[in-house]
């Protein structure tokens, strides 16, 4: 039995074409009004680059002489991938299914429900993006990309964007109400966005807490990429933090599509 019910959660969904028109749905809706939704992503960055970066930067010496904007400058864009792709499919995922009652609508037609939820999962990807481009350029503005890699960040923040929508979309299939987004939104995001090495190398950390980021933080892989393709450092040891997303992402995909099915369908 426990078999049984463990291999539900893992069930291979059934997917095709029409994930896409789910995501065509939520890219429609955003359009209308991308405007808006272009203003948090493109003045945030900004706001952190002076107030840390040049302000708290001042005051800052880090090992090798590296400037305090050009350590964090990476960072904000591993936490524009988080943020976008995880509160799209949380509370952004909630509303459509709960309030809106979207994905009713859309399974009344030949789109099944697995579609609909690997529809959203790649919106959160797409929005992902679509704001570490935003962030991206806002560095590259600022004169802090070192690096000619830097390009190479667009399709990692999808990837990223990918694991988090899944992780995000695993929340939202065992939240009882948009209030309960706190406790993921508090007890994961906020440590990772603090201790991942975006604003203080990791090795100011206790060893045992070093370690632990370093492994668990999925921020802190994210972290590290960034950095590498935008100030440099590129070397064979990130090939392990690649290969952390393209071996959890799977997982977490397959698995948010299936508590959400066992949500929905009762």
């Amino acid at each position: 039995m426990k078999f049984n019910r463990i291999r539900l959660y893992f069930r291979i969904p059934k997917l095709s074409y029409r994930v896409w028109r789910v995501w065509k749905r939520d890219q429609d809706v955003f359009m209308k009004t991308y405007k808006v939704n272009f203003i948090p992503p493109l003045l945030e960055p900004v706001l952190y680059l002076v107030g840390l970066g040049l302000g708290l930067g001042g005051y800052v010496q880090l090992p090798g002489g590296l400037r305090y904007d050009v350590f964090i400058a990476p960072a904000l864009i591993a936490v524009s991938m988080m943020y976008a792709s995880f509160f799209e499919c949380t509370y952004a995922s909630f509303v459509r299914m709960y309030y809106q009652k979207t994905f009713d609508a859309i399974i009344a037609t030949p789109v099944s429900l697995e579609e609909v939820i690997a529809g959203e999962i790649l919106w959160g990807a797409t929005k992902s993006l679509i704001n570490s481009s935003i962030v991206l350029a806002v560095i590259a503005a600022f004169g802090l990309v070192r690096t000619p890699f830097f390009l190479a960040i667009l399709p990692l923040s999808f990837l990223v964007g990918l694991f988090f929508s899944a992780i995000a979309m695993c929340f939202t299939a065992i939240t009882p109400n948009i209030d309960s987004f706190n406790y993921p939104a508090f007890l994961f995001i906020t440590p990772m966005f603090i201790l991942s090495g975006t604003f203080f190398p990791l090795t100011a950390l206790p060893v045992e807490l070093q370690t632990f980021a370093s492994i668990f933080f999925p921020l802190t892989h994210s972290v590290t990429l960034t950095r590498a393709l935008t100030a440099g450092g590129l070397n064979i040891t990130l090939l392990l933090d690649l290969a952390w997303f393209l071996v959890t992402t799977p997982f977490f995909f397959v698995l948010s599509i299936n508590m959400m099915k066992k949500r929905l369908i009762k």
